[in-house]
């Protein structure tokens, strides 16, 4: 008997006591049936003699087993009973598919290419893998047929803002194949940095892979920043990722993100001088020439990345290439008179088909972000769509193959919530949920348009993720959700029976030591701070952003365990009070670590930096490290850089005396070109700035001012105070820093509204 389509509960006809699986991805089909097979220290895993594919997946299936769940496999060519049996079958016609049979008396693993062997170790891994239990494992009875709905499923790794190590970039290649993930997209050189050594020029990694950090050798921030892989190192991971099944496609940016190569060798830039490696993240002026000696050094560039990286597609970036160096260049400017080209975007067509050209030339294929389509493309290029989904309906409609990676819906550099704990990264929120529900596919390409997407991809910029613990965190599980949009049949999406596979997904992270966040499950406590003032009691609401799992808490401060208060509707307290909360799946296990909130009157009458709001006109957003490389999870800031007007909505002033801020000086390491013209600059009358505090508008009264104090001879973290005079009710307090705009950045850590006669302490 066989399935259409998957059976969202994984039970099989009637057979309702068959034990669930906890599969991600989805398989295309699957049939369960009541009964196991048991697999214990020393089951044999049979390979087909002289097949290394097949014994390569097996022996990665063997190690993967016994690392998470401590039982020994062992890889044999030779017949035996009660085996896990890889073969070699036509009947698995699609691409990368494979078929999995359990049997009371064993298992088979059957495919027609090595991809699909591979995933269905991978899939027999997750089977033998559904608890934290150690040992021996019952693998329920099921048949498996299942293959990738997408031919990309991509992950673009940034190691140009961030550099990570070969071992770090190795753990992530373990955990893409660990969700039938088969592309790393490696961004290897921007303005930041160059990370690929080429020998014929050295000192792209002896200058431009190496920058100096604003206010280096301070407060944590090191002397220099940097790094890069050695050709040796590169083909050891490309290596690493072909064991995997992972094409590894290096992207090498042009004409634009050049400044750490011009840094290296000013020739190939525009202006012929040479810029430091840039400090700033954004968008940075550099561009490559489009002389002749440029394209020479480029193509032999590409000449060494093509012998380290086997991948049919190289990519060549095409994004944010500001023009004003080309359009001041008088040489540049003749070139698109003689090329008869319209404008510089024409130029940059014409640059881009000619690599193109030369990739076409050695067998490869161009791929770039969705910027090449507006000079013009080479009619054979890939296009990547991050400027949301129209470049891609535009590329499809023009015969292009795209990949599917738009901002923000598969960013990862996106906050995962606006909880206060929640790690660096960029507004807008882009959850677990959003990402599971990204729809690959636009509604309005037709058949024959829908077949040019390749699949999809999610991008892990890294300018505000230093360590790879911020990467882990932003990654997972996200990329469980982006595996299931990638590899499962659209029809089985199921959101409530992809949240309760997680937890076992969970127990896999902590057995790998992987930094996976629980935002989607951490509990939320809220409640009404100006109503608790007035009342003496605080009406708690608990909740978690997925809706799922078991909160509980309490209200002493104890820390709550899986037999404390379960939480069902609002409950009220009289303050002081601590409120820990923490959320259980069913078997359970946790999913959310505990979170704390106090209720006293200092918390009531205070909000953290990252409580407050943006002011009117300007929804840009950052959660900001203290320093640009703090390789620290905590603390956090929010900062606007185009507007440091935040707002404290409905501040009880009754009986308030003054005002209490908690500052932290940032730097201002944002490379805005053209936005510039938005950074709002207010006037000031101390050589530094002032914090200042508007009643009700941006515009309103001024309430409270203080001078911010010299920054060379101040800590980055201080705080002023100011009076307030006496005011009646809850009122809007809009907070301004007037700090001229070209020093450096302020942020809120917390701001305290003072009683009179009491202390100007933080809560």
């Amino acid at each position: 008997m066989r399935f259409a389509a998957l059976l969202l509960c994984l039970t099989w006809c009637g057979f309702a006591h068959a034990t669930p699986v906890s599969l991600i991805p989805l398989p295309a089909q699957l049939q369960q049936a009541n009964g196991a097979f048991k697999v214990v220290n020393g089951t044999v895993i049979v390979v087909p003699a002289n097949d290394q594919a097949a014994h390569d997946s097996a022996q990665y299936l063997a190690d993967l087993v016994a690392r998470v769940r401590g039982t020994h496999l062992q890889v044999k060519e030779a017949s035996s009973d009660r085996a896990i049996v890889f073969q070699r079958s036509a009947k698995a016609s699609h691409a990368e598919g494979y078929t999995l049979d359990v049997t009371p008396q064993g298992i088979r693993i059957q495919a027609h290419d090595d991809a699909g062997l591979f995933y269905g170790a991978v899939s027999l891994y997750q089977l033998l893998t559904q608890n934290a239990q150690q040992g021996d494992v019952q693998v329920p009875v099921l048949h498996i047929s299942d293959w990738p709905r997408f031919a990309w499923r991509g992950v673009m790794l940034d190691s140009a803002r961030h550099f990570q190590s070969v071992d770090d970039v190795k753990a992530l290649l373990d955990q893409m194949a660990q969700h039938k993930l088969n592309v790393l997209h490696w961004h290897l050189t921007d303005d930041q940095g160059w990370r690929i050594e080429i020998k014929r020029y050295p000192d792209l990694t002896r200058i431009g892979a190496w920058r100096t950090p604003p206010d280096a050798g301070h407060d944590g921030e090191p002397l220099r920043y940097g790094g890069f892989y050695t050709q040796d190192q590169i083909r050891d991971v490309v290596a690493y990722a072909a064991v995997r099944h992972i094409t590894i496609v290096p992207e090498i940016d042009m004409p634009g993100h050049a400044q750490a190569a011009v840094a290296s060798y000013p020739e190939i830039g525009v202006t012929g001088k040479r810029p430091s490696v840039s400090v700033d993240w954004g968008v940075n002026p550099y561009l490559y020439n489009v002389n002749d000696a440029t394209f020479q050094f480029i193509d032999n560039v590409l000449d060494e990345a093509l012998a380290l990286f086997p991948s049919h597609y190289i990519h060549v970036g095409g994004d944010e290439a500001i023009k004003d160096q080309w359009k001041a260049s008088p040489a540049i400017q003749e070139k698109i008179h003689a090329l008869h080209l319209k404008d510089e975007d024409a130029l940059q067509g014409w640059f881009i088909g000619r690599i193109g050209s030369y990739l076409s030339a050695h067998g490869r294929r161009l791929i770039g972000w969705d910027e090449i389509l507006d000079g013009g493309v080479p009619a054979d290029a890939t296009v990547m769509s991050w400027r949301g989904t129209d470049g891609a309906i535009k590329a499809a409609k023009l015969g292009h193959d795209v990949v599917m990676s738009p901002a923000p819906d598969l960013y990862l550099d996106s906050l995962q919530s606006n909880l206060p704990d929640e790690a660096a990264g960029r507004d807008p929120v882009r959850s677990l949920q959003d990402v599971y529900r990204f729809q690959p596919i636009p509604a309005v390409l037709n058949a024959a348009q829908a077949a040019h997407v390749l699949g999809v991809q999610a991008n892990i910029w890294t300018e505000h993720m230093p360590s790879m613990r911020h990467v882990e965190h932003a990654a997972f599980p996200r990329l469980d959700a982006l595996s299931e949009v990638a590899w499962s049949p659209a029809s089985s999406r199921d959101w409530t029976g992809f949240l309760a596979r997680l937890p076992a997904q969970f127990q896999r992270y902590a057995a790998q030591h992987v930094d996976a966040a629980d935002s989607a499950f951490a509990p939320a406590i809220q409640f009404d701070a100006n109503a608790a003032l007035k009342t003496g009691k605080a009406l708690v609401t608990l909740s978690d952003q997925a809706g799922y799992g078991a909160i509980r808490y309490t209200t002493d401060g104890s820390t709550p365990d899986r037999h404390a208060a379960l939480y069902g509707k609002p409950f009220t307290v009289a303050w002081p009070a601590t409120i820990k909360a923490a959320v259980y799946a069913d078997d359970g296990e946790t999913l959310a670590t505990v979170r704390t909130r106090v209720i006293d009157r200092g918390h009531l009458l205070s909000r953290a930096g990252l409580e407050l709001t943006n002011c009117a006109g300007s929804d840009f957003r950052l959660h900001v490290q203290p320093m640009p490389d703090a390789t620290s999870m905590t603390p956090v800031y929010a900062v606007n850089v185009f507007d440091t007007c935040q707002q404290y909505p409905a501040a009880p002033l009754d009986g308030i005396a003054s005002i209490h801020v908690e500052v932290a000086r940032l730097e201002r390491n944002y490379a805005l070109a053209h936005d510039i013209k938005l950074v709002l600059s207010r006037p000031h009358s101390t050589p530094y700035g002032e914090f200042v505090a508007h009643l009700d508008r941006c515009d309103g009264p001024v309430l409270a001012t203080a001078p911010l104090p010299d920054p060379s001879a101040s800590a980055r973290r201080f705080a002023v105070d100011a009076t307030l005079p006496a005011q009646h009710g809850a009122h809007t307090l809009c907070l301004v820093f007037t700090a001229p705009t070209d020093g450096p950045l302020y942020a809120f850590d917390r701001v305290s509204l003072v009683p009179a006669g009491k202390d100007k302490t933080r809560p």
